[in-house]
């Protein structure tokens, strides 16, 4: 794949060797209607206004956020370390992460009008969200409610040495998904289908993920057709990469690995063979239009 020196999106979190400090909806997420009563009472008497002005100074000039303590959200809280120095690979790794998603900003940006950039986040070990904290296990995902993708970079070699997925267009293809399920929260499909969650049953409900899923696998495609419409980026077996990928993750092949057996009610993500379909579907057309996945006769 031909990416090297072409431009990095700006709309990147290098978190890598960051310590988070609590998680959303926490312990200071419950204490804070008390902390907005105190500060009710304080400020209605002048030595108790003296006080609040105190403490908001003194967070001001120690770099807090004064806002946090009325919010509770400590979803933000990052200490980044300046001194983290990753290798030579995973700096790579970095860059190109930045560099493909720059490529879907400038895709998406042509086909969507008014599109919200998504942001990139880079951690190691794990990572707050505003959709709560998460560990490398949980491998990379979008969270819509600060229209974040998250990844820890480390998942890039498990491709390749757990999934024997390798591959610069296979990792491409990743990004790309998550990006895809970002369009999905621009046009309101994602809250459609978290709406249904509770109101159908569990198997129900594992239907509508899998369309979601597909979807974005779909959406990933349309953007591999357009960027090497445009960008040429594409090289011989980049495209096996992205499709050996796809069925490398597939919920049947995941579970028979894993377990021995495939249950189909539990699917979330679709089956090899739809994923590697859908993918295929959205490089070969190009077309946003051909990817509803919930109206389709079969998936």
């Amino acid at each position: 794949m031909k990416w090297q020196g072409n431009r990095k999106s700006s709309n990147v979190e290098d978190r890598r060797g960051a310590s988070s400090g609590g998680s959303s909806g926490g312990v200071l997420g419950s204490l804070s209607p008390m902390i907005i009563g105190l500060v009710l009472k304080l400020v209605t008497s002048k030595k108790g206004l003296i006080i609040v002005g105190i403490i908001l100074a003194v967070m001001y000039f120690t770099g807090n956020n004064p806002l946090q303590l009325l919010s509770g959200n400590t979803s933000n809280q990052v200490q980044t370390s300046s001194t983290y120095k990753g290798t030579a690979k995973e700096n790579e790794l970095a860059d190109f992460s930045a560099t493909i998603l720059a490529n879907t900003e400038d895709i998406w940006n042509q086909i969507i009008s008014n599109y919200r950039e998504p942001t990139l986040v880079i951690f190691s070990g794990s990572v707050n969200s505003a959709c709560g904290s998460a560990s490398s296990s949980t491998g990379p995902f979008y969270c819509p409610g600060d229209e974040k993708l998250y990844i820890d970079l480390s998942f890039f070699q498990e491709m390749e040495s757990k999934l024997n997925a390798p591959g610069d267009f296979a990792q491409a293809y990743v990004i790309a998904h998550e990006v895809g399920h970002h369009i999905q929260n621009i046009t309101g499909i994602n809250r459609k289908v978290q709406d249904l969650r509770g109101r159908v049953s569990q198997t129900e409900y594992n239907k509508y993920s899998v369309m979601l899923e597909l979807q974005a696998d779909f959406y990933a495609g349309v953007w591999a057709h357009h960027s090497q419409r445009i960008n040429k980026m594409m090289e011989n077996g980049d495209l096996e990469e992205a499709l050996n990928a796809a069925h490398a993750i597939g919920d049947d092949r995941l579970q028979k690995n894993s377990t021995g057996r495939v249950v189909p009610d539990s699917f979330t993500h679709g089956t090899s063979a739809q994923r590697m379909r859908w993918f295929k579907k959205g490089f070969d057309t190009g077309d946003v239009n051909q990817g509803d996945t919930f109206n389709a006769s079969s998936l």
